[in-house]
C-alpha cells in the first residue's frame, strides 16, 4: 500500500528583547515574565475578540472589562512563568548540572507557591506541588524528543 508523509518543519518568527538586568537569575526572571505575559495578554485578546463578534458590537464599559482582564491575566501567568525560571535557573546554580531534576524542582516550587497564595489547604498544596513538577518534568523530557 503506497505511504505518504510530510517532511519539513515550521518556524515561527523569532522576537528577543533584551533586558540586562546585571544578574542571570534576574534576566532569566524577567524574560519569563514578559514572554508568558504577552502569550496570556494574546490569548485574552483572541478571547474578547471572539464575544465581541459574537455580539456584534463593544461598549466603552466592555473594552474596558477587556483590557483590566488582559492586565490581569498577564500579570498571572507572567508572575508563575517567572517564578519558575528564575527557581530553575536557581536549582541549576545550586546543584551545579542542568538536567530535568531542576525543571522538577522549580515546577514543584511554583505549584506549590502559587496553590499556597490561592489560601488553600495543606493536602491541595501538595498535590498541587506534584503536579507542576510533573508537568514542568514532562516538559522537559518533551524538549529531548528528537
Amino acid at each position: 500500500m503506497p505511504r505518504s508523509s510530510f517532511s519539513g518543519g515550521f518556524s515561527s518568527p523569532k522576537v528577543d528583547l533584551i533586558v540586562d538586568m546585571g544578574n542571570p537569575f534576574l534576566n532569566l526572571t524577567l524574560d519569563g515574565f514578559l514572554k508568558i505575559g504577552t502569550v496570556a495578554a494574546s490569548k485574552v485578546v483572541a478571547e474578547e475578540t471572539y464575544h465581541v463578534v459574537k455580539r456584534g458590537s463593544i461598549s466603552s464599559h466592555n473594552f474596558e472589562h477587556s483590557l483590566k482582564k488582559m492586565c490581569k491575566e498577564s500579570a498571572y501567568w507572567g508572575s508563575v512563568a517567572g517564578i519558575y525560571v528564575g527557581v530553575e535557573y536557581g536549582a541549576e546554580r545550586v546543584r551545579g548540572t542542568r538536567d530535568w531534576k531542576n525543571a522538577m524542582i522549580g515546577g514543584a516550587f511554583t505549584g506549590a507557591l502559587v496553590s499556597a497564595v490561592s489560601n488553600n489547604n495543606r493536602d491541595k498544596i501538595v498535590m498541587d506541588a506534584i503536579t507542576g513538577g510533573a508537568v514542568a518534568t514532562a516538559a522537559e523530557f518533551l524538549n529531548y524528543i528528537t
